[in-house]
């Protein structure tokens, strides 16, 4: 039995094209960031990074992984890069012996600054004739699709809904 598509929406078809956009200009974004050190050449964000060590505070690099969506090791090589550097350090984990927690070191948190201010002074050199209001609308939609995406799945026939505890378990084992 053939899966039956969603029926085409006016507001899907906006979002698809939002969605295009969206890769199209993250692709920008990154040559972009390597350029002025946001962004490490073989592409891990180091201020996306950082940032999230500031924010959320230490966690492992599995927990990283888990709430990025990529790959245990892809956030090690990142974090091996970021030790090396002194932007952060591994720190005994109380609850699991094996798998220490990451923390933003002081040279790590003026590092974040200095990025922060450079990716500011980026976007400032490209603002130039875009509308405030049209932007900040910009990075609420797209906060919105990120939520649905984060705390939801797709169906089959469209919408969302939650994942069960068996998907989430698989996800995880596929992460580690």
């Amino acid at each position: 039995m053939a899966t039956r598509r969603p029926t085409r929406t006016a507001a899907g078809e906006a979002l698809f094209a939002v969605v295009i956009e969206t890769l199209a200009t993250f692709f920008r974004l990154r040559a972009a960031g390597i350029k002025f050190g946001a962004v490490t050449p073989w592409g891990g964000g180091a201020w996306g990074f950082l940032r999230s060590l500031k924010v959320d505070g230490p966690r492992t690099v599995a927990q990283f992984a888990r709430n990025r969506s990529v790959s245990r090791q892809h956030i090690q090589k990142l974090a091996d890069e970021m030790e090396e550097a002194g932007l952060i350090e591994f720190l005994a984990n109380p609850t699991h012996r094996r798998s220490p927690l990451m923390r933003l070191t002081a040279r790590g948190d003026t590092q974040l600054r200095r990025l922060g201010a450079l990716g500011r002074d980026f976007a400032e050199s490209i603002v130039g004739g875009m509308n405030e209001k049209e932007l900040r609308i910009a990075a609420g939609v797209l906060r919105s699709l990120r939520d649905r995406l984060e705390h939801g799945v797709p169906k089959q026939n469209g919408g969302l809904r939650a994942r069960t505890k068996s998907e989430t378990a698989r996800r995880r084992r596929r992460m580690n």
